[in-house]
């Protein structure tokens, strides 16, 4: 990174997840998960508790990535339209498709509470409507959630109603789901990677997958051994190597985005921000984000990168798009500031599927993988252990590759943000 990074998640880890260090040798196990993220941590715990032999290689550390770098929002939905995934699959496979998301939600808080994960889960998200145009598509959004999909939980926040819990200028409207939770992202990784070792699964940190060989067995090399498996699960998201999988190379697309932590405020401060104790995003399509900490710090996201550069004077940045939300605490000064890799499909939908009849991954979340992440894994074991139809739900969305190939996607990409960035500002 370009600035200083300094992570608050990383600051305030509270759980061990009792992982091993590098893998040496060889090793032959049931399923081999690659990446020790939600996707792979969730997948791991499945398995293992079904009975699977389960290996998890990280090549960092668990919860290294956007896993443990995240807003920290669990809400349910896509990072798409419902209609996008209606074209794809029909009506019917949407509400299915939604209904899962629902269980996704569901799920993070029973995995919360029945391994005592300590991650300051929290209740209530905000959409907030910034302009005219942002409260038709709330309302609309409300409307069809409702009418198709049998989900008519958010309740409707006009300006007051919705600045007795936000306390800014800047909204004119929104959508509260009060079911919708918030926590700490990273020892909620954690807590999934330590249930999955109490369950019989295998981790190990400092462990890059450096080749695959699709097949019965399947063969994962590390710089230091391998992995013979029945099964390999590809969970590296925005983090998994083109080279590891070529089947999967320009499907996906990693952006960089990025959050920064005030230094704690006081109960008046509060008062003046986010008295409702909500997480925020507003109707944006490069939105903000933001939440407070249960130390009273003020976690707040924005700002993307998709040239795989950091956006210059970063912090300066995220200071000032905050003070002009809340002027109340413009003076609290920032202590800590991270960023980390999204994985962006170009649908928006989330990528699930096989290569060949061994090797399944989920990828792709595109910014709702707090969520999905933990049903992708859920969904994994169950594919493997023979009862595919609700993954095959999600990997009858087709999927493209970005245009342009490796040399020219991303300055396409780049084009069209800042299309929608000039959107944002109409």
């Amino acid at each position: 990174m370009s600035f200083e990074e300094r992570s608050y998640y990383e600051a305030t880890r509270r759980v061990d997840p009792q992982a091993e260090g590098p893998l040496s040798g060889s090793v032959r196990t049931d399923v081999c998960v690659v990446g020790g993220g939600i996707t792979g941590c969730s997948a791991a715990l499945h398995l293992a508790e079904r009975g699977y032999r389960v290996v998890l290689l990280e090549a960092e550390r668990i919860g290294w990535g956007a896993s443990g770098r995240s807003g920290g929002q669990v809400l349910p939905g896509l990072g798409t339209d419902l209609g996008v995934v209606a074209q794809a699959i029909g009506r019917e496979g949407a509400r299915e498709v939604f209904a899962m998301t629902r269980e996704a939600v569901a799920l993070t808080i029973e995995r919360v509470r029945r391994h005592e994960i300590p991650c300051d889960l929290r209740f209530g998200a905000v959409h907030a409507a910034i302009k005219p145009r942002h409260l038709r598509e709330l309302a609309d959004l409300q409307a069809t959630l409702a009418r198709e999909y049998g989900y008519d939980e958010p309740e409707w926040l006009d300006r007051e109603a919705l600045r007795e819990r936000v306390r800014t200028e800047r909204y004119i409207g929104g959508l509260r789901e009060p079911g919708a939770v918030h926590l700490h992202p990273l020892n909620y990784t954690l807590g999934l990677a330590r249930a999955a070792v109490a369950a019989g699964a295998r981790l190990h940190e400092g462990t890059a997958a450096r080749r695959l060989r699709p097949g019965r067995p399947a063969v994962v090399e590390t710089e230091r051994g391998r992995v013979e498996a029945d099964f390999v699960v590809l969970a590296g998201n925005a983090y998994l190597g083109a080279e590891l999988a070529p089947e999967l190379r320009g499907r996906l697309m990693p952006v960089g985005n990025y959050v920064l932590a005030t230094a704690p405020l006081d109960e008046a401060q509060v008062a003046q921000t986010l008295p409702g104790g909500d997480a925020v995003s507003d109707a944006n399509f490069v939105l903000d984000y933001y939440r407070l900490s249960t130390d009273r710090r003020l976690l707040f996201g924005g700002e993307v990168s998709y040239n795989g550069r950091d956006p210059e004077r970063l912090q300066d940045r995220l200071v000032a798009k905050l003070a002009g939300l809340f002027p109340a605490i413009a003076g609290v000064p920032a202590e800590y500031c991270w960023g980390g890799r999204v994985g962006i499909t170009l649908n928006r939908a989330p990528d699930f599927g096989r290569i060949g009849d061994s090797v399944y991954y989920a990828q792709g979340y595109s910014g709702q993988g707090m969520a999905l992440a933990g049903l992708a894994g859920k969904l994994l074991a169950e594919a493997i252990g023979g009862q595919a139809e609700r993954f095959d739900r999600f990997a009858r969305v087709r999927h493209r590759r970005f245009p342009g190939g490796e040399r020219l996607r991303t300055p396409l990409l780049v084009l069209a943000t800042n299309f929608y960035r000039l959107r944002d500002r109409l």
